[in-house]
């Protein structure tokens, strides 16, 4: 789908030339974060081997303004998360349906069934907590990061993430955090996906040219 839809903005003018690259997640385990107890280290695996590896296989520019990162469903998560962690890496950021972790403190009660945290610590979770809440590192963003990543977030109204997003919408209002925010009639599907993936890499294109 990726691929497709691709090489037609591309093609038709609507997207710049880029290489997408889509690492595989999709593991059985903590999807692209690193587990509670270290064992299972995808984040660090991303930024320690992964985006070296592609800037040393791929004819590319390294620059900040040249890189960004996006995601739909538990990517979307990814993206949130990559580029509220590491700023300085993105020009933009994408979240398409996102998974945003935990809404609050009383919701890290599903996570802790459900990614095997049973046994962790109040500590660890708490530190979970601030890793992998999107709304609360929203909440607590500093001041001379709120400008540093162009955001485009989209959601179907049917979707059964709509609560975060729009949650991390109105925060990042509230915060003044410069981002887009879409909501069309659709659900968690590539339905809604297809529609939006054009616009995002419009909007990438955006940052590799002036803007």
């Amino acid at each position: 789908e990726v691929l497709r839809i691709a090489d037609k903005a591309i093609l038709e003018g609507s997207a710049t030339s880029m290489i997408v690259v889509m690492p595989d997640a999709d593991t059985g385990q903590r999807g692209y974060f690193n587990s509670i107890k270290g064992d299972w280290r995808y984040e660090d695996f991303f930024f320690q081997e992964f985006i070296p590896y592609v800037e040393k296989e791929y004819r590319i520019k390294k620059e900040k303004r040249y890189r960004a990162v996006a995601g739909l469903s538990m990517g979307g998560g990814g993206a949130f998360v990559y580029a509220l962690r590491h700023p300085e890496l993105f020009s933009s950021a994408c979240p398409l349906s996102a998974a945003c972790g935990p809404l609050d403190r009383e919701d890290m009660k599903r996570y802790t069934s459900r990614e095997g945290m049973e046994n962790a610590t109040e500590e660890e979770l708490e530190d979970y907590f601030k890793k992998h809440s999107v709304l609360d590192m929203v909440k607590n963003m500093p001041a001379e990061q709120k400008k540093a990543v162009r955001w485009f977030i989209d959601c179907g109204d049917d979707d059964f993430l709509y609560e975060g997003n729009s949650l991390v919408h109105i925060e990042m209002r509230k915060n003044n955090i410069p981002h887009e925010y879409r909501v069309r009639n659709g659900g968690h599907a590539w339905t809604y996906w297809r529609d939006s993936l054009p616009v995002v890499l419009s909007f990438i294109s955006d940052a590799f040219h002036q803007y």
